[in-house]
């Protein structure tokens, strides 16, 4: 299915957060054996950018019952296409976009940065899309060009062990299993923000909130984007080049 529409906030974003966080805080404590590190990074207001590494479906239902604010993301639009989640995605919390590009990616980065200017919490996560082999991948711009055009500092998060619980094509959770979010110290965007912004101070950004991630979950860098086709080892961008270009 083809979506053509711009990404809007109304009403219904968010209307179910609070009952949301109410069941999903005490069952990622309960459930799950869950550590909690560096808490203390999130601002207590103002509008700031939640950037995870991502490993499995649970992390942003996670983190929507960890954070002590509410938090808003981005999701596929094709979750709308499924009865059983077109009402509940966006009344937790989700703003539905278009993934093909262009048009639809302004709406996208519109949407988020209205998000920050009304001084919520917005989640993305620089890779994009899941990481399917558990290994962090080279980070899209998005989250630089949003911090960027927002003056919104970045707080980088390692999330480690919900692939554990679900991995990506595991209908249902492991229960009692441990996983770890540890926040990290805010980045802020001001040190770029003297600089032209073009497409190398996007990458030297992101790089740096990529390394910041790697840190925080302690997972082997590849050099290239979540989806690519597999390369050689040899041919392999180790994590220490990667981050130094």
């Amino acid at each position: 299915m083809k979506y053509d529409w711009c990404v809007t906030l109304d009403d219904r974003t968010g209307k179910y957060y609070p009952v949301v966080k109410a069941v999903l805080g005490p069952a990622s404590r309960r459930l799950w054996r869950t550590k909690i590190t560096g808490l203390e990074n999130i601002p207590d207001y103002g509008g700031a950018i939640i950037a995870p590494n991502h490993i499995s479906f649970l992390d942003s239902l996670l983190l929507m019952g960890i954070l002590p604010r509410q938090i808003l993301f981005v999701g596929k639009a094709e979750y709308l296409d499924d009865w059983k989640t077109k009402y509940l995605f966006p009344a937790t919390g989700m703003i539905p976009i278009d993934r093909s590009g262009g048009k639809a990616s302004t709406a996208a980065l519109d949407a988020a940065a209205s998000v920050l200017d009304s001084g919520r919490l917005f989640g993305i996560y620089p890779e994009g899309t899941r990481s399917r082999s558990g290994k962090l991948h080279k980070g899209r711009t998005g989250v630089a060009r949003l911090a960027l055009r927002t003056g919104a500092p970045v707080i980088p998060v390692g999330i480690v062990g919900t692939d554990k619980i679900q991995p990506p094509d595991a209908p249902f959770p492991k229960l009692f299993q441990r996983c770890e979010f540890n926040f990290g110290e805010p980045i802020s965007p001001r040190r770029y923000a003297k600089r032209q912004a073009d497409a190398r101070t996007y990458r030297e950004f992101t790089d740096e909130i990529l390394f910041e991630i790697r840190e925080l979950s302690g997972q082997e860098y590849i050099h290239r984007y979540a989806g690519q086709p597999e390369v050689s080892p040899e041919d392999e961008t180790t994590a220490s080049e990667a981050l130094r270009q």
